[in-house]
């Protein structure tokens, strides 16, 4: 894996990147422009193997012509490491393993909290805001990282 600032370094041509939260059963997926202005929710995968879940995402990339991951890092609330930090490295590390394209971790501190409470300024059902949680926390995420990018 590689930094945002590695990233940033080594691509500075604008492209596409999708913005993943992952949980242990569900997977919110984003996509930003190819100016990396706006991350965009696009999909709740839910996880039945790892296996099936990298498919998806290479189907993913591939449709999407994406040149990179962003994957939200759950540090905790001091910065420091904790069990699901490491998770989601072990996770982003095996995700690395089977696709070939730059991942990167970015911290998600707050996400899940951001995207709820950004869809409930939106009128939107609490049912509907629950069902569409993980995307949105996964936008939230990559919105984080482009806006660094851009910086």
């Amino acid at each position: 894996m590689i930094t945002l600032e590695e990233f940033k370094k080594k691509y500075s041509d604008k492209c596409r990147l999708i913005g993943l939260d992952l949980g242990s059963k569900r997977i919110g997926v984003s996509i930003c422009d190819e100016k990396q202005l706006i991350a965009t929710p696009l999909k709740t995968i839910i996880k039945n193997s790892q296996e099936e879940l990298i498919k998806k995402l290479k189907e993913i990339i591939n449709e999407n012509n994406i040149k990179g991951i962003i994957i939200g890092n759950p540090l905790n609330m001091d910065g420091s490491f904790g069990r699901s930090a490491q998770s989601i490295k072990d996770s982003a590390q095996n995700i690395e393993k089977n696709i070939n394209i730059p991942i990167c971790l970015w911290d998600e501190r707050l996400s899940t909290v951001g995207a709820f409470n950004l869809s409930s300024q939106l009128d939107i059902n609490v049912s509907k805001r629950e069902k569409k949680i993980d995307e949105n926390a996964a936008a939230f995420i990559l919105q984080g990282a482009i806006d660094f990018l851009n910086n």
